[in-house]
């Protein structure tokens, strides 16, 4: 039986945050009250909107509801995390249930997903296709699967550059002239924490009508 169901995704980038572990602390003094907040290094999980879910027709030119063949959607998505080598690894898993409309005979449906790694200035580091097969028994009108992508991001490319972490962690007190000010505020610093934020993105692999039937229906 061929198996389907793994990408690797290895990403050319580089990322200083904390570690793979998210931290937010409260803390109060005679700075007074603010909010101290550890970024994670590890990439977001999740998936794009409209990309989750797929419908097959027969015939494929069709959109009627008597024509739907499949469906299938991408859900439970949870990720794990580490950076002990030295760059950060992460590791996403997923399920994908699908219900089909004639349960006659054994079949097996091969779906396209995607694996996109994202900046968080909307730069597309790398994407990866990969094939995710169900299996459906005679008589079955269900069957599940799940599946599987990682990638790998090194420190360098989610380090801040000094200064910009200076700004975001400096100490501020009542009476400093920007003490009521957002440094996030400030486009460039926007700018430098966007270019070290990463996601990891997964979806169906729609063509430009599967994803427009997702959209408007």
């Amino acid at each position: 039986m061929r198996k389907y169901g793994n990408i690797a995704l290895v990403a050319a980038i580089g990322l200083v945050l904390v570690s793979c572990g998210r931290r937010d602390v409260i803390s109060a003094g005679e700075s007074g009250i603010g909010l101290l907040v550890n970024r994670t290094a590890c990439p977001a999980v999740a998936t794009p909107v409209h990309t989750n879910e797929i419908t097959i027709f027969n015939p494929r030119s069709s959109r009627e509801a008597t024509a739907i063949d499949a469906t299938a959607v991408i859900t439970n998505i949870r990720s794990t995390c580490s950076d002990a080598s030295g760059s950060i690894d992460t590791v996403a898993s997923f399920d994908v249930y699908a219900r089909r409309t004639d349960p006659r005979g054994a079949r097996q449906i091969v779906l396209p997903y995607f694996a996109t790694v994202l900046r968080g200035n909307g730069q597309i580091m790398s994407k990866e296709i990969g094939r995710i097969g169900l299996n459906f028994a005679d008589g079955e009108y269900r069957a599940s699967t799940n599946g599987q992508a990682s990638t790998s991001i090194s420190r360098a490319a989610v380090t801040l550059p000094p200064d910009v972490e200076e700004r975001l962690t400096r100490r501020r007190r009542p009476g400093d002239t920007d003490a009521a000010l957002d440094p996030m505020a400030d486009p460039t610093v926007r700018a430098a924490v966007d270019n070290i934020t990463f996601e990891l993105l997964i979806g169906f692999q729609l063509e430009p009508d599967q994803l427009e039937y997702n959209a408007t229906r």
